[in-house]
């Protein structure tokens, strides 16, 4: 289960509006001072409407207050009117530049926007202007958290805390970023600290439950089950709980009661998400199949990408633990989940006026240098320390022939692991971000069989350029296998990969709390359930 905290976020505006103190109104008359806190008493009340229609009215009066501006920017937030919003604040910031509470608002609605580097250093400023301001805090947080600065982040969401001690998502989200550093009992503490300030809490369940590696007790069991029976409880909470049920009768070797609760959650989740397109998935992989059949002549210069580790597999595969030994390596950055290999190729993809990979026949060699150096550009700050750099994206399996062709210098590494093993894991697991296959046996024995075929081709048109890291085989001889895998990526053997749990990186995924523990023997889970897979076998051809 990916926590909701890892991913980009709404930002939270919970104590932004209040009841502004007196010198805020300055420079008002009389009428548009009662007018303006008017609709500031609406917004606190959620009266949206009524706080529009008196904000209006008090900026007919005076157009250009900063309080009036950033309080009908709030009324446009709730709307869901972003560019709105971020036109008022920015009018509001012109005339009243060092207000913390305009800085903030408009840092998280920019970092809402997805102006990441605009917004950091607004949010930075509003905390230090407003030190006891906990929401400017929280909000720097999330987008430090979001610049993959985890240890910012983590001092941040601290703040966050000491600011408001009974804040739930403070808690929560401070725990994920403990977590990400690697503090991982303290990050299960403060989970602890969520649920003991309100044991009704979805999100700090949800985030227990991303550890499998701690237990849940009967007790846990009782709780979540009582959780889950409300009457009231939405779709999405129900679903969400039952994942965590699913895992606590795992955990108490409840296997069939525990598959029963996986397939309630999995359906429950799944009818709030758009359905996977079966078919429109396997025509993809169909096309790319066909337009890498005869692979193109890539970039002239041979050694562009040295400087790239792409790690490819399905979900909960162990391409975290790939990724985490591999930057256990002093020439490695671990830059984790990246987007960047598709945001080139959707770029390209719009310069042409056509989908990706129609174009593939038509790019030149030319054209594959200069994609290739525009993700060389666009990924430049994960080897700012080390040489070299890893991209670990759940869907870079599809464009590995692209990326060859972009970086003929690149290294290719194929996360393997059992199929059964690995999709009973994707099923028993919460995506937050789209994985839209996982909810049902046969679209992930659909999946399972599409990525198989897709990698058995790329194997036989791109022979030696792809290396399978088979999870079992390292279980099995860790030494040989790290071996080998440091041979192919062109490293020299440094034993700090064969203790990859100590590696100090921070880690954003699920696997965040397996990674930090010793190569284990005891992960595989589908004997326990025995025949009550034979559906999940059936889907992957088994």
């Amino acid at each position: 289960m990916t926590s909701p905290s890892s991913t980009p976020r709404p930002p939270d505006t919970r104590r932004l509006v209040g009841i502004p103190s007196d010198e805020r109104f300055a420079g008002l008359s009389a009428e548009a001072l009662e007018l303006v806190r008017e609709g500031g008493r609406h917004l606190t009340m959620s009266r949206v409407d009524e706080a529009e229609r008196a904000l209006k009215s008090a900026l007919a009066l005076a157009p250009d207050h900063p309080e009036a501006l950033r309080l009908m920017a709030t009324v446009e937030h709730k709307r869901g009117r972003l560019p709105e919003a971020i036109a008022l604040l920015k009018r509001a910031n012109a005339r009243q530049p060092d207000d913390p509470l305009v800085l903030h608002h408009l840092g998280a609605s920019l970092m809402q926007a997805g102006q990441l580097p605009v917004a950091l250093p607004m949010l930075r400023r509003a905390c230090e202007l407003a030190p006891d301001l906990g929401s400017a805090w929280m909000n720097l947080g999330t987008a430090l958290d979001m610049a993959g600065l985890y240890e910012e982040s983590e001092a941040a969401f601290l703040r966050a805390v000491q600011c408001d001690p009974k804040y739930v998502p403070a808690h929560i989200a401070h725990g994920n970023s403990l977590r990400a550093i690697g503090r991982v009992n303290q990050a299960v503490e403060e989970y602890r600290r969520a649920l003991a300030l309100n044991p009704d809490s979805v999100g700090a369940w949800a985030a227990l439950t991303d550890f499998k590696t701690i237990k849940f007790t009967p007790e846990d069991l009782a709780e979540l089950a009582r959780l889950r029976s409300h009457p009231q409880r939405s779709a999405r909470d129900r679903a969400i709980l039952g994942f965590a049920l699913g895992k606590g009768l795992e955990d108490q070797q409840r296997y069939a009661e525990a598959l029963a609760m996986f397939h309630e959650a999995n359906a429950g989740w799944r009818s709030l998400s758009p359905n996977w397109d079966r078919d429109g998935f396997t025509g993809f992989v169909d096309r790319i199949m066909d337009a890498f059949a005869s692979p193109p002549t890539g970039a002239p210069d041979k050694t562009l990408g040295k400087e790239i580790i792409f790690v490819v597999s399905l979900p909960r595969s162990g391409s975290t633990l790939t990724e985490q030994i591999l930057s256990a390596h002093s020439q490695v950055e671990g830059a984790g989940e990246r987007h960047e290999l598709p945001i080139v190729l959707e770029e390209e993809s719009r310069r042409r006026g056509s989908e990706f990979p129609a174009w593939v026949a038509e790019a030149t060699p030319e054209d594959w240098e200069r994609l290739g150096r525009r993700y060389l550009e666009l990924t430049a700050r994960w080897r700012q320390r080390k040489p070299r750099s890893t991209d670990k994206a759940l869907t870079n399996w599809l464009y590995i022939g692209a990326a060859h062709a972009m970086l003929p210098g690149a290294r290719f590494v194929n996360g393997r692991r059992d199929a059964l093993e690995t999709a009973l894991s994707i099923y028993k697991h919460l995506f937050f971000l789209p994985v839209p296959f996982a909810y049902d046996f046969e679209e992930i024995g659909i999946a399972w069989r599409q990525y198989d075929r897709l990698m058995c081709f790329w194997h036989a048109h791109y022979p030696g350029s792809v290396y399978d890291h088979v999870h079992e085989e390292l279980i099995a001889n860790p030494e040989t296998q790290v071996r080998r895998l440091l041979d192919f990526c062109g490293l020299s053997f440094e034993r700090a990969c064969l203790r990859a749990h100590e590696n100090p990186r921070s880690v954003a995924t699920a696997s965040a709390a397996q990674v930090r523990q010793p190569l284990r023997g005891d992960t595989a889970k589908a004997h326990l359930y025995g025949d009550l897979l034979a559906p999940l076998r059936r889907s992957l051809d088994l």
